[in-house]
């Protein structure tokens, strides 16, 4: 079956050959491709720390939780994506780790789809607001040690480690961190001007979901989310699920910081795309989903986590943050993979591409995932392809 349609970054038209559970990608189109279906480099989500019932943090998380969480985001168009192990005792995140590191040795695909694992905390500040739902009772100082206990167990697929740059000890974890290849984001942070500043003179180059992990009110200048918009050397990655952030910091980031270093992650718990509802977890206790997708403490309007997948945050970026279909994209697909320097699929790859293959309706700004592709396997080839 081959299916012709346009690459959203450049427009041009491509084609995508499925046949026997592979798939190869060929410049240009036999037949003229329709105008509302798309072929982009696969869909990367930097910070994912649970979906549709599977929990990376889970105490009792096993690898099979892992490749669970993996396959159900290939639905999501979801080609690529980093676990996010968050802040807990050592034994606990060790557990995380070992678990992605197996469930990517059992299983190729997985371990295609799997970038690297995203390490956001222990490193964090311990203030209320700043810290936002990780326990105060395992925020600690950077420990190279500890880090590197966590790096063996993890097979070395730690690529991202998130962290507040007033942490004790954090500019030589810092250095350390970029000389062994690993990116550091800011998150979770009341650093001043300097102490960002410092942060990045020592190699970190990302702001992690930039404008949540804050206290609700702040200094009006200056203050740390200034500071990083203001940083140019800063990627930022941030939330758009339309609860995270509103509409106008959504634009303000991308125009700060630029569609080429802005980079959209759904930081999605292991409620998001389950039924509306009352529900028990282990970080925010008693919670409630709202049929619009909010997740909150339950009885209260503090949000309790995202629900919500990097399709939506995509949706939003077109309509609520002002973004062309190709600027989403690029936010969602190329960014990302930049960022952790992994190869990006382009037209000239005719072998072991991954890629997101979708419909968007514009009318609507809603994209419907027809098939996903990792490393040349079809591994979700949903009911619409059928009818193209």
């Amino acid at each position: 079956m081959r299916i012709p349609a346009l690459n959203p970054l450049t427009n041009a038209p491509v084609a995508l050959d499925m046949a026997d559970g592979c798939a190869c990608l060929l410049p240009g189109a036999d037949t003229p491709p329709p105008a509302n279906v798309f072929l982009s480099p696969g869909w990367f989500d930097l910070q994912v720390n649970g979906f549709a019932g599977y929990d990376i943090n889970a105490p009792d998380v096993e690898p099979a939780t892992v490749a669970g969480m993996v396959r159900r985001l290939w639905q999501e168009g979801v080609a690529r994506c980093c676990p996010t192990i968050v802040t807990q005792s050592f034994e606990h995140m060790a557990r995380c780790a070992r678990a992605v590191a197996l469930a990517c040795e059992q299983d190729a695909q997985i371990a295609a789809s799997v970038a690297g694992i995203h390490l956001e905390g222990p490193y964090i500040s311990p203030v209320d607001g700043a810290r936002g739902a990780h326990p105060r009772e395992h925020v600690r100082p950077a420990s190279w040690d500890e880090f590197a206990r966590w790096q063996e167990m993890a097979g070395g697929r730690i690529r991202l480690v998130s962290l507040a740059p007033e942490t004790p000890g954090a500019l030589p974890f810092i250095r350390r961190l970029r000389q062994a290849g690993v990116v550091v984001g800011l998150a979770h942070t009341l650093a001043t001007t300097d102490e960002i500043a410092a942060a990045v003179d020592a190699g970190a180059t990302l702001s992690t979901h930039l404008g949540n992990g804050s206290p609700a009110t702040l200094p009006r200048h200056p203050n740390m989310i200034w500071d990083q918009l203001a940083e140019d050397r800063l990627w930022a990655s941030a939330i758009f699920d339309g609860h995270h952030l509103p509409a106008s910091v959504m634009k303000v980031i991308a125009r700060a910081k630029g569609i080429m270093r802005t980079i959209l992650v759904s930081d999605a718990v292991a409620l998001a795309r389950m039924p509306p509802g009352i529900y028990e977890t282990t970080v925010g206790g008693k919670v409630e989903l709202h049929p619009n997708g909010r997740l909150s403490v339950f009885g209260t309007p503090y949000l309790a986590g995202s629900a919500s997948a990097l399709k939506d945050c995509v949706e939003n970026a077109v309509r609520l943050a002002g973004c062309s279909l190709a600027q989403a994209v690029q936010m969602a697909s190329a960014n990302p993979a930049k960022l952790l320097e992994v190869k990006v699929s382009d037209t000239s790859s005719a072998l072991r591409a991954s890629l997101t293959l979708f419909q968007w309706d514009d009318r609507a700004r809603r994209a419907t995932i027809l098939a996903t592709i990792v490393d040349g396997a079809i591994v979700y080839n949903g009911e619409g392809v059928r009818h193209l």
